[in-house]
């Protein structure tokens, strides 16, 4: 099940779902509208290596906006940190983003129970556009959880996005053992 915005409500107000900041206007049926942070970035390589720690450069959107290439991947970043410590929180782009060919993730959508942070975004486009730091960019839902949990994602000691940002995270593949 999908929480609803009174139970969204409810969850903040018990502590189990946190977003800062945090604006009533932004809440719709059974979501949170989401921002784009201020921070871009873009792989330093254009062939990516899943064993290689593959850098990025960061760089902030200016007050004009930044039009977003095709081809290209970039990373950003929410505005919003966000704690959820009972349900799933999923990331999904809004229609309106959508309709201006931008995709906010490749395949992250799914937070897990525990997450504690701002969300990296894996942002690509169809054609060129011009974004903008502070513009709607996403929308976080919650579905409940079945079951106990063992351990929470900020519990867990090889958790890869664990430490607190307001900047877009790279990949982490490479910590892996494979």
């Amino acid at each position: 099940m999908i929480l609803s915005d009174k139970r969204i409500l409810e969850e903040i107000e018990k502590g189990t779902i946190i977003i800062e900041p945090f604006a009533r206007e932004k809440l719709g049926t059974n979501s949170y509208d989401v921002h784009l942070g201020k921070h871009l970035a873009t792989y330093r390589d254009r062939v990516l290596d899943a064993k290689k720690h593959n850098e990025i450069d960061a760089f902030e959107i200016p007050k004009e906006g930044f039009i977003l290439q095709p081809n290209t991947l970039y990373l950003g970043v929410t505005v919003e940190y966000t704690e959820t410590h009972k349900h799933v929180p999923f990331l999904e782009g809004k229609s309106s983003t959508g309709r201006l060919g931008i995709d906010i993730h490749a395949t992250a959508g799914k937070g897990d129970v525990g997450f504690c942070n701002t969300w990296t975004l894996e942002i690509s486009c169809a054609q060129p556009v011009r974004v903008y730091a502070g513009m709607p960019i996403g929308q976080l839902i919650y579905f409940v959880v079945e079951g106990e949990i063992e351990t929470l994602y900020n519990t867990k000691s090889n958790a890869k996005y664990n430490n607190p940002t307001t900047r877009p995270v790279e990949s982490m593949m490479w910590k892996n053992k494979f």
